[in-house]
């Protein structure tokens, strides 16, 4: 059991790390070679934020334990909104303006509703995994179509400040190397250590996944959004979130779903989907409030969010415990 819990919380701080890192060669390569800030910011930071729930559900999967990868996407979605924009605004009431932002919000929306549609007959299939893996790929093509044809300079000009176009290619290759190596390792280690524990207690692979390993690997979002609020740099704060949030339900449980086909748990549907979607109406009532003026997410809204979270990680293992 220590040897487990020492193995998830080093998997845990190697995988913020070696994530920290990959995005950080990804980017400056990326930068090296001419790409512009803000086609990076809408593809590789989106991207590479989901990388470790991506690798994480990927490992979970092929290791056969399907539910902690359905676990860990749904899951991180319920931290990046009540948990991660929660302290953020906390930190620093959030300001939303930017037209990318605003595209984002519906569009997390539909994907949302996909994912229902997907699993309402409670089985991850392969065609459903597909479906879901396609239509990430498109929804990233239309972002960046949007994001080059309607250029928002603030955006840009945030994007162009979180890149560091300094540093070498060849050093910057190196990060991309050693941060997908140790992001693979990590999250092999973080989740045989996180089975082991579910094991030990008695629960649910889907209930770690929705909590410890949820939490685990939106920590680089945090980080980020945290970073970037303090830097009043909120369109990038928030665009972490739904971009994370979009590749986290088409591309983590795409890539799940096409590697060990699953049935899905009724209490993803009963409990999990209603909770991540009634944050999503608040999110959207509060940040979305661009078709009357300047959302604004104030520090309110933010303790409800962190407050929401504490009291669905309680109701998570109190089921767990067998008390319901």
């Amino acid at each position: 059991m220590l040897l487990s819990a020492i193995a998830l919380l080093a998997g845990l701080a190697l995988l913020v790390w070696s994530s920290d890192k990959f995005i950080l060669g990804a980017s400056s390569t990326a930068a090296g070679f001419g790409v512009s800030p803000l086609l990076i910011g809408l593809t590789i930071v989106g991207f590479g934020t989901s990388a470790p729930e991506m690798v994480v559900s990927a490992l979970s999967a092929f290791n056969g334990n399907p539910g902690l990868a359905i676990g860990n996407a749904l899951g991180s979605n319920i931290a990046n909104i009540a948990l991660i924009l929660g302290i953020s605004a906390l930190v620093v009431p959030l300001a939303v303006s930017s037209r990318v932002l605003r595209n984002e919000m519906p569009v997390l929306f539909a994907v949302t509703l996909l994912v229902i549609l997907v699993i309402w007959d409670l089985n991850l299939s392969r065609l459903d995994s597909w479906i879901l893996i396609i239509a990430m790929f498109g929804v990233m093509g239309w972002l960046v179509y949007d994001g080059l044809k309607h250029r928002d300079a603030a955006l840009e000009k945030e994007f162009e400040d979180e890149i560091d176009d300094s540093l070498p290619v060849s050093k910057a290759l190196m990060w991309v190397v050693v941060g997908l190596v140790l992001l693979v390792g990590s999250a092999q280690l973080m989740v045989w250590g996180a089975v082991n524990i579910a094991q030990f207690f008695g629960i649910s692979d889907l209930v770690i996944g929705l909590s410890v390993v949820a939490v685990g690997t939106s920590l680089p979002e945090l980080g980020a959004s945290i970073a970037s609020v303090r830097k009043k740099e909120y369109d990038i704060a928030l665009g972490n979130v739904l971009g994370s949030n979009i590749f986290n339900s088409l591309g983590v449980l795409g890539i799940a779903g096409a590697i060990t086909p699953t049935a899905v748990d009724p209490l993803v549907l009963s409990r999990d989907m209603p909770f991540l979607f009634a944050l999503m109406v608040v999110l959207f009532i509060v940040a979305g409030q661009w078709a009357f003026g300047r959302g604004r997410i104030g520090r309110v809204t933010g303790a409800l969010f962190v407050l929401s979270f504490v009291a669905y990680q309680c109701l998570l293992f109190w089921q767990a415990s067998g008390a319901a």
